[in-house]
C-alpha cells in the first residue's frame, strides 16, 4: 500500500529528529527500525489484515505502531488511550475491532476483542480488497459521535506532497482527524514532532520556548485560554512563525485579539472534518475569516447555504449514520457557509442554528461579542424553546469573577445592545462553574450546567419575570 513512500522518505531523512518525546530524541532511522520490528511482531501474531484498535496517545512508539498496521493492511481504530474505559469499549465494539492494541514505552501487547453481529459491508469490502483502513470518530461535541471509515491508500495520497519541515507540536488528539494530519504531513515532509504532556498553555508556550517550536495547529478554544492565562508573556515564543486553526467556528473578536498580541505570527484557517481529512487551505489575509480551499483536485460548491466538497480523500463511509454523499458524489458538510469575493466564510453548523421567529442566529457570532465581556471567561450559546418566537438565545457561561445573576444579566444587555440585534441577545442566561471546554480543547455544545444554590435561586426567580426586555 502506499505507506511505502514514507518508508522511502524516513530513510532518506536518516538521523534527523522525526519526534521528541518526554525530553528525548527519536530520529527517523529509529522510527523506521521500529516500524519493521512492530510490522514482523504484527504478522507473527496473526493481526495482519485484521480490525485493530491502537488504544495510544502521541509517542514514536504510537507513531511506528500506526505505521507498521497500515503497512500490514490492517483497518486501525486509532484511540485515545486517556478516554474513559466505557467509551473506548463503546468504540471498540462499534468498529467491530477484532483486536486492542497498546504500545506504552516499547512494550507491546494485544488482545482479541468479542466481535458481535456480521461485519459492516463498508469494513467486509476493504477487507476482500486487502486494504489498509481508518475508523476515525467526530469529537461528538454537539450529540452522537460518527465513525467515518477511510481508506488508508486515498487518505495518504494527500501527503505525497511535501511542505517545508517544521518543528510543531501535535495539539490536537491522536485519534482526531486534525491530530493525525498534523503527525502525518510532519512526517513525511522530514519535520520534528514535540510532543507535549498536556495541553495546558502553560506547558504549549514552554515546548515552543525550549524546543524553538515553529507551528501550532490548535482550536479557537485553546487560543481563547492563552490569551486568558497570559502565560505567554513569561515564555521566549519568538521562534514561533504559524498559527493554524480549526475544528471549531473563530469568533471574529478573537482572532482580531490574538493577531494584536502576537502580529509576527502568522495566523491560518485549518478546514476539514473526520470524513473528509484535513484540506489544504488559503487564508484572504491573518486577521480574515475568509479562505480557499487550493488542493489539487478537490472542488467546493454552496447548496442551499450548505459547504459541499468532492475530494478523493473523503471517506468511504459511516458506520452508524446514514450517508452524506449526494447522488453525484458531493460531500455535505452540515457548515453553512457563504462565498464573500471569492473566499468561503464559515458561518457555523446547521444543526446548531438558532431560529428565533424565523431569524438566524449562529452561536459563534454570539459568543464572539460575550466573550469581550470582562466578567465571562467562556460562553456556550445554544437554542431554548420559546412558545413565543419558537426558540430564544440561551448562554451557559463561565464567569472570570463572581457577580449575581441579576447584575450579569443587566451587564449582558447594555453591553450588547449596540452590537447586536434585539433577537441575537441572550433571553437566558445560566452561570456554570463547570468546565465548558472539552479534552479535545473544543466548546462543548449540550453543557450540564452545575449551579451555586444562590444562582439557582436567582435563576429561578428571574425566569418567572420574563425576557431582558
Amino acid at each position: 500500500m502506499s505507506i511505502h513512500f514514507l518508508l522511502e522518505r524516513f530513510a532518506e531523512y536518516g538521523n534527523r529528529n522525526a519526534m521528541i518525546w518526554k525530553d528525548e530524541q527519536y530520529s527517523y532511522n529509529w522510527l523506521l527500525d521500529q516500524i519493521r520490528t512492530l510490522s514482523q511482531w504484527i504478522a507473527r501474531e496473526g493481526l495482519e489484515g485484521t480490525i485493530v484498535a491502537l488504544e495510544e496517545d502521541y509517542s514514536p512508539y504510537a507513531a511506528a505502531a500506526l505505521m507498521a498496521l497500515l503497512e500490514r493492511n490492517c483497518i486501525v481504530v486509532p484511540l485515545d488511550r486517556h478516554l474513559v474505559e466505557a467509551k473506548r469499549n463503546e468504540y471498540t465494539a462499534l468498529a467491530q475491532a477484532e483486536w486492542r492494541m497498546s504500545v506504552g514505552n516499547g512494550e507491546v501487547g494485544a488482545r482479541r476483542c468479542s466481535v458481535q453481529g456480521s461485519r459492516s459491508p463498508i469494513l467486509t469490502r476493504l477487507g476482500q480488497e486487502k486494504k489498509a483502513g481508518l475508523v476515525i470518530f467526530s469529537s461528538g461535541s454537539t450529540g452522537r459521535s460518527k465513525a467515518a471509515v477511510h481508506c488508508a491508500d486515498r487518505l495518504l495520497d494527500g501527503f505525497r506532497r511535501q511542505v517545508r519541515p517544521l518543528c510543531t507540536i501535535p495539539f490536537m488528539m491522536f485519534d482526531h482527524i486534525g491530530g493525525l494530519n498534523t503527525m502525518l504531513q510532519s512526517l513525511s515532509s522530514g519535520g520534528c514532532l514535540c510532543v507535549i504532556p498536556d495541553r495546558s498553555p502553560v506547558e504549549v508556550c514552554r515546548t515552543i520556548e525550549r524546543y524553538r517550536v515553529q507551528a501550532l495547529p490548535v482550536s479557537p478554544t485553546f487560543m481563547n485560554l492563552m490569551l486568558l492565562s497570559e502565560i505567554y508573556r513569561e515564555f521566549d515564543l519568538s521562534g514561533l512563525e504559524v498559527v493554524s486553526y480549526g475544528s471549531e467556528v473563530m469568533p471574529e473578536a478573537l482572532l482580531a485579539a490574538w493577531n494584536r498580541q502576537f502580529p509576527s505570527v502568522r495566523t491560518v484557517q485549518a478546514y476539514g472534518m473526520s470524513e473528509l481529512g484535513i484540506l489544504p487551505t488559503r487564508s484572504k489575509e491573518s486577521g480574515s475569516l475568509l479562505f480557499a480551499v487550493r488542493g489539487e483536485g478537490v472542488r467546493y460548491r454552496i447548496m442551499d447555504g450548505l459547504l459541499e466538497i468532492l475530494t478523493e480523500t473523503a471517506m468511504i463511509g459511516y458506520l452508524n449514520a446514514p450517508s452524506p454523499f449526494t447522488e453525484d458524489g458531493w460531500l455535505q458538510t452540515g457548515d453553512e457557509a457563504e462565498m464573500v469575493d471569492g473566499y468561503i466564510r464559515i458561518l457555523g453548523r446547521r444543526s446548531e442554528i438558532i431560529n428565533v421567529g424565523g431569524r438566524k442566529v449562529y452561536p459563534a457570532e454570539v459568543e464572539s461579542v460575550l466573550e469581550q465581556m470582562e466578567v465571562i471567561e467562556t460562553a456556550v450559546v445554544s437554542g431554548e424553546p420559546s412558545g413565543i418566537t419558537g426558540q430564544m438565545v440561551k448562554a451557559t457561561v463561565r464567569l472570570t469573577r463572581e457577580q449575581s445573576l441579576t447584575e450579569l444579566r443587566r451587564d449582558v444587555w447594555n453591553f450588547c445592545q449596540d452590537k447586536m440585534p434585539p433577537y441575537k441577545i441572550p433571553q437566558k442566561i445560566v452561570v456554570t462553574r463547570d468546565n465548558l471546554t472539552s479534552p479535545r480543547m473544543k466548546k462543548i455544545r449540550n453543557p450540564v450546567p452545575n449551579f451555586s444554590v444562590q444562582d439557582e435561586v436567582a435563576a429561578s426567580k428571574e425566569d418567572s419575570e420574563g425576557t431582558n426586555e
